[in-house]
């Protein structure tokens, strides 16, 4: 059937079916602002995107939105996995932020190999505060005495801190830490059990720790192992550039300028 006929039974007029759709002048506009929305808010759908564009100013209707947001391929994702929260009694999440050096230190254990198979582990302890990496432990084996140790040398060192934030690991929850964190005037603040995120800061130096060294470095023997990542500790501290920080060192090197000596004739 042609296209005439069709045309003259319906009683629409032929031009209708040879003319292009043409976009509006601030469709891509509207498009990239649809999938910052999007991007932010993940659960929501084109309604709830449409309402919150109408809130930025756009005069646009739920079926223009609907329709870019069916030619983009957007869609809600699937349900996402709950995570656990630590609540007070009041409905208040717990949250401990460092605000001062010494405020907060967290510690860790890594696993890692030297080349003829070996494991090691690493203690890290970290400054939440000034994000600096207080000490990295290298041994074979690391129990509570050693986490004792540690602690010890920083303690005198550096004074002792409010707060020292961990996971439930059994060198961390061991009655004589909690006995002996306790007696130097320091509190345990035990991240929730299966919660990773909350202590995100000593995952976070993990996962560049790891990174930029463990994976790219071949360790014959535990020594070589200890001086390597010794090194590579100073650096983290003094030379490596921290985007939380400004893209600043946490603790850069202080040079004194010496004073010029008086030379006797």
């Amino acid at each position: 059937m042609s296209e005439r006929r069709v045309c003259r039974v319906l009683g629409q007029h032929r031009s209708t079916q040879r003319r292009l759709p043409q976009g509006r002048a601030d469709e891509g506009r509207l498009v990239s602002d649809m999938i910052e929305l999007t991007r932010q808010y993940g659960r929501y759908g084109y309604r709830r995107i449409a309402a919150l564009l109408r809130d930025a100013g756009w005069m646009v209707n739920d079926k223009r939105v609907e329709r870019l947001w069916r030619r983009e391929g957007l869609k809600v994702p699937m349900k996402q996995p709950k995570k656990g929260r630590l609540w007070l009694n009041d409905g208040s999440c717990v949250r401990l932020r460092p605000r001062y050096r010494n405020h907060v230190w967290s510690y860790d254990f890594v696993h890692h190999r030297t080349d003829d198979g070996k494991s090691f582990r690493t203690l890290n302890i970290l400054d939440e505060h000034s994000r600096e990496c207080l000490a990295i432990r290298v041994k074979r084996k690391l129990n509570s005495t050693e986490v004792i140790d540690a602690l010890t040398d920083l303690f005198i060192l550096r004074g002792v801190p409010a707060y020292i934030r961990s996971d439930n690991g059994p060198e961390f929850i061991a009655q004589a830490v909690r006995d002996w964190i306790a007696a130097v005037g320091a509190k345990t603040a035990y991240i929730e059990p299966g919660s990773p995120w909350e202590n995100g800061y000593c995952e976070s130096f993990n996962a560049r720790f790891r990174d930029e060294l463990l994976n790219g470095e071949v360790f014959y023997t535990l020594r070589e192992a200890q001086i390597i990542i010794e090194e590579w500790r100073k650096h983290y501290n003094t030379k490596r550039p921290h985007s939380a920080l400004g893209y600043r060192p946490p603790a850069p090197e202080a040079i004194v300028p010496m004073e010029p000596r008086l030379i006797m004739h």
